[in-house]
């Protein structure tokens, strides 16, 4: 029927497109993820929305990306041509605000555009001075923007044309069902007006309002949203999208008259609210947002007694890991990236707060890994408990159709947990992990024939950044590394038998893995591991490292390992960074510390150059998008703020201090030379290791340096293996004492 419905249309037969497509992956049970086709489906869906509406209205004031992607002369201009859909391609940037406890995720994106509520409408600040230019800041090169952290989280925006000042600040403030606060600043030498606009779109493009109408002081938007203004705006003007952006009302700003409110059914609706400028003075007014749309019409704010956010934060970092380094950036980006790890675990932990905001076992995993590190042991406990409620019956661990990695990471990330804490699982746990465990047994490929697949996870959609479907590496050495967790757990928690057979079947799935590599045309070639099978060498060898970090089944220093290194590096960096050719096309920042985490193992100083890279794509608020643009250094895919980077960072940085191999931990081996021999105070703690928690501390005069080795241990203190740069290296039995460092430099004292 749909081939003859095709065909009457003149279009193309779709099921036969369907099927020419598939012919370029491996034959698999499911053919593209039906979580990933209903997002790409609402993602297109908005970007043709966004066709109709910007192009033909760019006399609008628009988002950011928008003002850089449609300008000719900007090198993010983007043809249109023949594009169906106009999407945020350069400029995916975005910061959310919040608190630890709860799952509300404010974003401003990089000009102080405002999205309270997810993937709502927006709040924007102008400034009109007398007899000058509006100061719009979507529409400015330079703007100076800042994430605070203490008390709370709060972001600042600052503009300025001359002697005319804009400043915006956002935070979320007031009861526990959340209060978003933004605060306005402006002033002018010859007076003005300053403008608090409502926008129907964020920085995906159009959000549809149709109805804003005037609510005690200040609007309520499509019957739901509340917005109140302090003080009461002097004028307020609507528009419809057949009289165009309210901003074109805005020349005559104290002229024409008041309405209370507009419809509008394109869904075009813009309202702005002016407050005057005296010359020479400052005006500063406060847009309030409730967060519960319950908490409605009528109903005044519901101040729930409970703490303050600047408590919930204090509490919520008790007892973490702290870092301290002479470098002021990645000491930065350290607290920042705490931070996002902590916000986006205020419920289900997600990857993002806003397009990717939604649970997927891989981000969580090590997402969770890098939390447990840091020692937000009762944060990860939290959210492992909810992990046999998404178990299939099947055993299956399933985030999308077709990957099969998720069931490995979960046994993983269970064991980890309880080797870094002592708790025992608990039965539902260990149901899980034996259904987890049993779904990876009876889901490897089994013919009996002498193919380069045998033994290995069948064709899947995998980590989808590796490439179409095929017999991904990456996904059968994550089984493997969840067969060794389950074998442990279940041998120290009373079944032996089981764990000892699950022991032999890791060690065989490893084993297949490592013969499939050693007879792949890729390795043959280049001597280094390809993405799959049969796979030449390309970015989705990035997958394969895995081996080496975090799993560590490849022993440091690997040569199959370095020489995956080295290709990456000659064939698949940009301006210094990963570039992932695939889906993503553009340079990732968690997937090039993955890759210094590798180098640090084997003893290679690239790992530095790789860490000050990532420090330099970092947002001027300390964030990271998914990939991120080679010319505009903007957001390309995925979500402004990214879990999986932020938890690479810290990560990082704790590696640089203590790291774990072969059952000793490695102790300063990534110390930038010149923080030991100066005069500040290096350190970091305290980290979880499988020994207990760990602090270590170089510290004393240049000539005088001296390292601390604290350790709350659960047991014997295990063996130290220091290797500070520039000094030979020196195994530790004992922590008790500091460590003199010789000022020459030739070992340990």
């Amino acid at each position: 029927m749909i081939r003859r419905a095709a065909r009457a249309y003149g279009v193309i037969d779709p099921l036969t497109l369907l099927a020419r497509l598939r012919r370029f992956s491996e034959p698999s049970e499911v053919g593209e993820p039906l979580e990933l086709i209903r997002a790409g489906i609402a993602f297109h869906a908005r970007g043709l929305i966004n066709t109709r509406a910007i192009q033909n209205n760019l006399d609008w004031v628009w988002p950011y990306w928008v003002e850089r992607q449609f300008n000719p002369s900007d090198p993010s201009f983007i043809p249109r041509a023949f594009s169906i859909t106009h999407v945020n391609l350069t400029h995916r940037n975005w910061t959310a605000l919040g608190r630890p406890d709860l799952a509300h995720y404010p974003i401003v994106d990089p000009r102080g555009l405002v999205t309270p509520f997810f993937d709502g409408w927006s709040l924007d600040v102008w400034l009109l001075p007398e007899n000058a230019p509006f100061l719009i800041p979507s529409r400015l090169p330079q703007v100076d923007q800042s994430l605070e952290l203490d008390p709370d989280m709060r972001i600042t925006t600052a503009c300025r044309d001359g002697e005319n000042k804009l400043e915006t600040r956002v935070a979320l403030n007031g009861s526990r069902s959340g209060l978003l606060e933004l605060t306005a600043r402006g002033s002018s030498p010859a007076g003005g007006w300053l403008v608090v606009a409502l926008r129907p779109y964020n920085p995906e493009g159009v959000r549809l309002v149709e109805h804003i109408e005037t609510h005690g002081t200040g609007w309520l938007v499509d019957g739901k949203a509340r917005i109140d203004l302090s003080p009461v705006p002097e004028r307020v003007l609507f528009s419809d999208y057949r009289e165009g952006d309210v901003l074109g009302k805005l020349d005559s700003p104290g002229k024409g008259p008041d309405r209370g409110s507009v419809r509008c059914p394109v869904g075009m609706a813009t309202a702005a609210a002016l407050f005057p400028i005296q010359p020479g003075d400052c005006c500063e007014i406060l847009a309030r947002v409730p967060l519960d749309m319950n908490n409605g019409p009528g109903r005044e704010d519901v101040s729930e007694k409970g703490i303050s956010p600047s408590e919930a934060w204090s509490s919520s970092r008790s007892g973490v890991a702290r870092l301290c380094v002479p470098d002021r950036r990645m000491h930065s980006l350290f607290k920042t990236s705490l931070h996002t790890l902590i916000l986006l675990s205020a419920g289900d932990i997600v990857a993002g707060p806003y397009t990717y905001k939604r649970f997927w076992f891989r981000d969580a995993c090590l997402m969770l890994h890098a939390m447990l590190n840091m020692g937000l042991v009762d944060r990860c406990d939290r959210i492992l408990e909810s992990f046999p409620d998404r178990q299939k019956r099947s055993g299956y661990f399933q985030s999308q159709e077709g990957e099969w990695d998720s069931n490995g990471q979960v046994l993983w990330i269970l064991n980890r947990f309880e080797k870094l804490t002592g708790r025992p699982p608990g039965s539902r746990r260990m149901q899980a992990v034996l259904k987890g465990a049993e779904w990876i047994r009876k889901k490897r490929i089994r013919t009996g024939k002498n193919i380069l697949h045998e033994g290995l996870f069948p064709p899947g959609f995998s980590a989808e950044h590796l490439g179409p479907n095929d017999y991904y590496y990456w996904d059968s050495l994550w089984g493997a590394a969840g067969l060794r967790g389950a074998s442990r757990l279940l041998r120290l928690y009373g079944d032996s038998k089981t764990g000892s057979r699950l022991d032999r079947e890791a060690e065989g799935f490893e084993k297949a893995v490592f013969q499939s590599i050693a007879k792949s045309p890729g390795f043959l070639r280049h001597g280094a591991v390809p993405a799959a099978p049969y796979r030449r060498m390309d970015a989705g060898a990035i997958g394969s490292l895995v081996a080496d970090y975090p799993l560590q089944i490849t022993p440091a220093g690997d040569p199959r390992i370095l020489r995956t290194v080295d290709y990456l590096q000659t064939h698949c960096f940009c301006k210094g960074a990963f570039f992932q050719d695939m889906i993503h096309s553009g340079m990732n920042v968690y997937l090039t510390l993955a890759i210094a985490q590798t180098l640090l193992r084997a003893g290679d100083d690239r790992f530095q150059g790789l860490i000050a890279k990532a420090a330099d794509l970092a947002s001027p608020t300390g964030q990271w998008p998914e990939a991120i643009h080679p010319a505009t250094g903007g957001g390309c895919m995925g979500d402004g703020q990214h879990g999986w980077a932020a938890a690479e960072w810290v990560q990082m940085m704790r590696s640089l201090f203590v790291r774990e191999e072969d059952g000793r931990l490695v102790v300063g081996s990534g110390l930038f030379p010149e923080w030991v021999h100066s005069d500040e105070r290096v350190a970091f703690g305290p980290t979880m290791t499988p020994y207990g928690s760990v602090t270590v501390r170089v510290e004393g005069r240049t000539d005088q340096r001296r390292l601390h080795v604290e350790g709350n241990w659960t047991g014997a203190p295990p063996l130290l293996e220091v290797r500070i740069p520039g000094y030979a290296p020196k195994v530790l039995t004992n922590d008790r004492e500091p460590f003199p460092l010789n000022s020459n430099r030739e070992g340990l004292q």
